[in-house]
């Protein structure tokens, strides 16, 4: 290999080839014979914590009950994720089953990286998933993966907040969401912010990038254009979007510095937009503060406007260099559509199982009605409910990038760097001279 991966960092690539010199390398493979069993090695996110073990959890039943063929566990943080793939890929040491971002899996896929998966496996997929679990584990549309954890985006909101300042229900559409968001923000006598009322944070890219785009579903709009080629955010939508965020900001109900993921919790926040795996983080935060905490659809821009959101998501797939493809997607399908009871005579997959164990969601919606009618949290539901019309995150070859370049865009905007035509026209030039040329 001469160089890094295209889109990876210096920073990255040489923490990555550390890691490979330093005692990554594939692990041994057995021969599937009597006594030696072949041993396919799964590469995740799921570095730690309660991640970590309830993944564990349905690999040990796995080689608990399978002699022939055994599944050994790697993990790397998420933030390395995306470069391990492609550095190990390169030095031939790719683990059999990996589980990507979705938004990789065009740059996945025409790396060579993801083999597409069989007919039966396919159909399965397509047949027991909502639309956006499956356009976002599709490229080219061929399905490449069990979809895993299933995010969908929806408006987290602190009950005590709105009710102290007289607001009865969580906002519809836009009109609502401002008239809440400085209704609810707070000073003390110096002009220092108590509490915003809507957390624009240029934290991360799920509180940048991630509200935006929700908000740009919700108004009918989408980030890059059907053919993949061009972005679309330079549109009414698109405008739309970026005004009521720069109001937000210009007027003080927002203030992008902030870790909203702190300040939410510590009741500084009104509202924000999230995706529905932050609800298992905040309950475990927050404690008993956790029960002012409630979940409403995305708010749209007018009454009577049909709801839309953003839908991110994981998956299940194979390398496309794996030596025992045919093992591997049996795993596959034994984790995600073999089913396993959970009383009375319901039955779901282990991977739905395993999502809400930690607060997640699958694509697979008559699995999570049956889990959440037993118990779980009510404000996993709307996300739930969303997985009927969230639109999937575009994921062609040059996203990853994209999604970047939009991210510095609009926290150009949120910190008064640009305007809103500015913001558009760059993101416009930048996102297309990405997303068109050839990978």
């Amino acid at each position: 290999m001469t160089g890094a991966p295209r889109g990876l960092s210096r920073r990255r690539f040489t923490l990555a080839a550390a890691l490979l010199a330093g005692g990554c390398a594939a692990p041994h493979q057995g021969t599937g014979r009597p006594g030696d069993p072949l041993v396919l090695t799964l590469l995740s996110h799921y570095a730690s914590g309660e991640l970590k073990a309830a993944l564990q959890g349905p690999v040990d039943e796995w080689n608990a009950t399978h002699d022939r063929v055994k599944v050994r566990t790697k993990a790397v943080e998420f933030n390395d994720l995306l470069t391990t793939f492609m550095v190990r890929q390169a030095a031939g040491q790719g683990a059999d089953i990996l589980q990507p971002y979705c938004l990789w899996n065009g740059q996945l896929v025409r790396a060579g990286v993801l083999r597409p998966a069989p007919p039966e496996d396919a159909a399965e997929i397509t047949r027991g998933y909502g639309a956006a679990a499956v356009g976002s584990a599709s490229v080219g549309g061929k399905v490449y993966g069990y979809p895993t954890e299933a995010q969908t985006y929806a408006l987290y909101y602190n009950k005590r907040l709105l009710r102290e300042s007289g607001v009865t229900h969580p906002p519809r559409t836009w009109r609502e969401l401002e008239d809440t968001a400085y209704r609810t923000t707070r000073r003390d006598r110096y002009g220092n912010t108590l509490v915003q009322g809507f957390g624009l944070s240029t934290y991360d890219d799920s509180t940048t990038v991630g509200q935006t785009l929700a908000l740009l579903n919700a108004a009918g709009g989408t980030f890059v254009s059907e053919d993949g080629r061009r972005t679309a955010i330079d549109s009414p939508a698109g405008r739309a979007v970026l005004d009521l965020e720069h109001r937000l900001v210009s007027r003080g109900a927002s203030e992008p510095g902030v870790n909203v993921y702190n300040a939410f919790r510590s009741g500084q926040v009104a509202m924000v937009i999230s995706a529905g795996w932050w609800t298992g983080s905040l309950k475990s935060q927050m404690g008993d503060a956790y029960r002012e905490v409630a979940v409403a659809p995305v708010p749209v821009p007018e009454p009577g406007d049909k709801p839309a959101t953003l839908a991110t998501g994981f998956m299940l797939g194979v390398n496309a260099s794996s030596r025992h493809p045919r093992e591997a997607w049996e795993f596959l399908r034994w984790l995600n559509s073999g089913r396993v009871g959970v009383g009375r005579g319901a039955t779901v997959t282990r991977m739905s199982a395993l999502q809400v164990s930690v607060g997640s969601l699958t694509g697979r919606a008559d699995d999570m009605r049956t889990l959440l009618g037993k118990g779980g949290d009510p404000n996993l539901r709307p996300f739930l409910d969303a997985l009927g019309y969230a639109v999937p995150e575009p994921n062609v070859p040059g996203a990853q990038q994209a999604k970047s370049l939009l991210r510095k865009n609009v926290e150009a905007l949120w910190t008064g760097q640009r305007s809103v035509d500015e913001s558009l026209r760059t993101i416009r030039r930048q996102v297309d001279q990405e997303v068109s040329r050839s990978w």
